[in-house]
């Protein structure tokens, strides 16, 4: 998908001739050899030939020409390759047009870009700036969710200014699930970590070494954490027992949209 885009779709020839096939066919087109086409297309040489001969079966005619200088396009390759690109060109267009209609309906284009971000970070809310305090070098913002639960993030006083932040704006909060901590029982103690979320343990998946716990919010939104084996079978933890996820403001990553 390209930035900023949210609507994207493979394309294909015949079902099997796609974009890596094509770019070998550009490649071959520039250079005149196959060795340097395989290479900028991501094929061995012998990948590019066998593909290239059984393409070429396909279409009952060569599409490959040998001269003295190197390796050519045959006319018919020169017009699979012409078709191709307008036929992408085509496509683009036809997806740009939908992107368009889509912001006809506000409420399901802001759920698409808020669903387009791909990052590692497990666990990721959408909110909305409840609160922001900036001060000369660092600063604090609290995002509210929908389920009534709030995260509190800390960051530089650089970095707020460069997000734009505001009361009311729309912003993403991502944790790392190795930044949760999960606490089954406080026994009177309290925590220094400003976002503690209660919940209930919907799901364990056991690894070698550690596991993946995921919590059920009251509002049913997911928050996984990644614990240690040990500290499972500490903690006691079982699908349906009531825990709390832990996570410092600091290990709050902020995201929004220009």
């Amino acid at each position: 998908m390209p930035d900023g885009t949210l609507l994207s779709a493979e394309l294909k020839i015949a079902g099997r001739l796609d974009a890596r096939f094509f770019a070998l066919l550009d490649a071959l087109h520039a250079t005149g050899s196959i060795n340097r086409a395989a290479r900028t297309a991501g094929y061995s040489y012998k990948g590019a030939w066998l593909l290239l001969e059984a393409a070429g079966n396909l279409a009952q005619t060569p599409l490959l020409r040998s001269t003295a200088g190197g390796t050519t396009l045959s006319d018919a390759a020169l017009q699979l390759l012409h078709a191709w690109h307008a036929l992408e060109q085509r496509q683009q267009a036809f997806l740009r047009d939908e992107e368009a209609a889509l912001t006809m309906n506000p409420a399901l284009h802001g759920l698409l870009r808020r669903m387009s971000m791909k990052t590692s970070a497990r666990n990721q809310f959408a909110g909305t700036v409840a609160a922001l305090d900036i001060g000369p070098v660092s600063a604090e913002v609290t995002l509210a969710l929908k389920s009534g639960d709030t995260i509190t993030a800390t960051l530089t006083s650089a970095a707020a200014r460069r997000l734009k932040l505001k009361k009311g704006k729309e912003a993403l909060a991502l944790v790392k699930a190795s930044a949760v901590v999960l606490v089954a029982d406080f026994a009177g103690w309290q925590l220094s970590a400003r976002n503690q979320l209660a919940g209930t343990v919907s799901r364990i998946e056991k690894g070698a070494v550690s596991s993946l716990v995921v919590l059920t919010l009251p509002g049913g939104m997911a928050l996984t954490a990644t614990i240690t084996n040990d500290g499972l079978d500490a903690l006691g933890l079982k699908v349906g027992a009531a825990a709390t996820a832990v996570f410092k403001a600091y290990a709050v990553m902020v995201a929004t949209q220009p």
